[in-house]
């Protein structure tokens, strides 16, 4: 894996949203919108980031936190910037919003298709707890539930 120098992890803010959509636009079959990005905004429980490489916008990550659990709403890189370590450090921030609020575990969904993003999970120590039978759409696809328990024993 080639890490990218000076990247940068920050939290996500109005002016990155025309990036985001065209980011969702190149990375998903049904992307968020700017209104969806708008929301999360004004979202007490939303935690967004981006990583930005020399300016630009190259991935980033969307959490919520509700009374001590954390959902990951989507995560997402560029295609020439995968395998770069992007996701890992968005999802290290995740982890450290996730002990910051005293988050039991982060979950999320991911097509049982997309090995690469799986793998990066399980590296991250989520673990496989459930299936969601046609969750996605574009194509049709089940989702594998993968989640990390964080240790609460003091």
């Amino acid at each position: 894996m080639l890490i990218l120098d000076n990247m940068k992890i920050e939290r996500m803010n109005h002016e990155h949203i025309n990036e985001l959509v065209d980011l969702e636009k190149e990375c998903f079959s049904r992307p968020w919108s700017r209104s969806g990005f708008e929301n999360e905004l004004e979202n007490d429980t939303a935690y967004f980031f981006v990583a930005v490489y020399e300016n630009q916008i190259i991935g980033y990550i969307g959490t919520h936190i509700v009374a001590g659990e954390c959902y990951i709403a989507n995560i997402a890189v560029l295609p020439e910037f995968r395998r770069r370590s992007a996701a890992s450090l968005l999802l290290k921030k995740a982890f450290e919003v996730c002990h910051e609020k005293s988050a039991e575990f982060i979950s999320l969904e991911v097509r049982v298709s997309n090995m690469n993003a799986i793998n990066l999970y399980r590296k991250f120590d989520f673990k496989a707890v459930g299936e969601r039978k046609n969750f996605y759409s574009c194509p049709t696809e089940n989702a594998l539930i993968m989640t990390h328990f964080f240790d609460t024993e003091i």
